[in-house]
């Protein structure tokens, strides 16, 4: 797609209906040569809708009028383009563990637990929050995670995790202002509830802080594994990454070759390529939850909500990989 193609499909499948200033910003972005030319300048990944955005509000920029937002953009242009050069979109939204979570308590436990793209490593901790899906809550811990799910039947108890641990390029500090700050200024302007169970999951996070090692997914990824106990079962999972990854094909050859099991939440053109699915819930964007590459459901981009269509194994089928 053309950077411009890219802005108008964020506008229609991820932001609409669920974002009205980043849809309004994605727009005028799609239509506006003078911004879409700064932004051909910048590497692909580097192009994208959530980074630009995020990096305008860090930055303490408008983003609910596109006509302020395009003259702000304009003027600290060579700032925003520095910043967005060395950050990425590390979102670390903790409502996506509702999507981890059954298929975590389905497995043998206890767990050991590797984050591949950790960011600030909130989701290494789907056995601290609680989860309500429709009338069923799992859990009593902070945040509470609401999760709209059809097709399955929420777990009765929480995992048991013995190990966790995370793995980025460049992980973010919970106890550090400014990374904070970026966590912060990534979550979109209308998302007051999202702000409130990020703060939450942070403190969570600083009475125990995660095991964040720096290094790259192809790797290091082998290396940090082979550090899980042995009397764990090893879960490695990762969820929206792959997109940043230059070479994805690279990492799944790692991934799959490593003891365990390895969970996904991405895009099916990424994780299973020409795979034939159930057409998801709706036109907006949905990622596909998969364990060992089996696929499983339909996730939105926030873990909103979780279509489930495949089936979990089951006692030594679980075990065996």
């Amino acid at each position: 797609m053309t950077v411009a193609d890219e802005y108008l499909d964020f506008a229609a499948r991820e932001a609409h209906g669920v974002s009205p200033a980043y849809e309004r910003l994605a727009l005028h972005v799609a239509s506006d040569a003078d911004l879409l030319g700064r932004l051909a300048g910048l590497p692909g990944p580097k192009q994208q809708p959530n980074l630009l955005f995020a990096v305008v509000r860090l930055l303490g920029g408008p983003v609910g009028d596109p006509g302020a937002f395009r003259a702000f953009a304009l003027e600290h242009w060579d700032d925003i383009a520095e910043r967005m050069l060395v950050r990425a979109t590390q979102t670390n939204e903790v409502a996506r563990t509702a999507a981890l979570l059954p298929v975590l308590a389905s497995l043998p436990q206890p767990l050991a637990l590797l984050d591949v793209g950790a960011s600030a490593g909130l989701s290494l901790f789907p056995d601290r929050y609680a989860y309500r899906y429709g009338s069923r809550t799992v859990g009593a811990g902070t945040p509470l995670l609401d999760c709209t799910a059809t097709g399955f039947t929420p777990p009765a108890r929480l995992p048991r995790i013995v190990w966790r641990a995370g793995l980025d390029l460049n992980p973010l500090d919970v106890t550090d202002a400014d990374d904070v700050a970026w966590l912060d200024a990534l979550i979109w302007p209308e998302h007051h509830h999202r702000r409130d169970r990020l703060r939450a999951a942070i403190e969570v996070a600083r009475k125990d802080p995660p095991r964040l090692v720096r290094g790259d997914a192809v790797i290091d990824l082998p290396a940090l594994a082979a550090q899980a106990p042995a009397d764990a079962t090893l879960v490695v999972y990762h969820t929206s990454m792959l997109y940043q990854l230059p070479d994805p094909q690279a990492f799944l050859d790692v991934v799959r070759a490593l003891p365990g099991h390895w969970i996904a939440v991405e895009s099916p053109r990424v994780v299973n390529p020409g795979r034939e699915l159930p057409p998801p819930p709706s036109a907006a964007l949905h990622n596909v939850l998969t364990l060992d590459g089996e696929p499983l459901a339909w996730v939105r981009g926030h873990g909103e909500s979780l279509t489930w269509f495949g089936s979990l194994p089951s006692g030594d089928a679980a075990a065996r990989r």
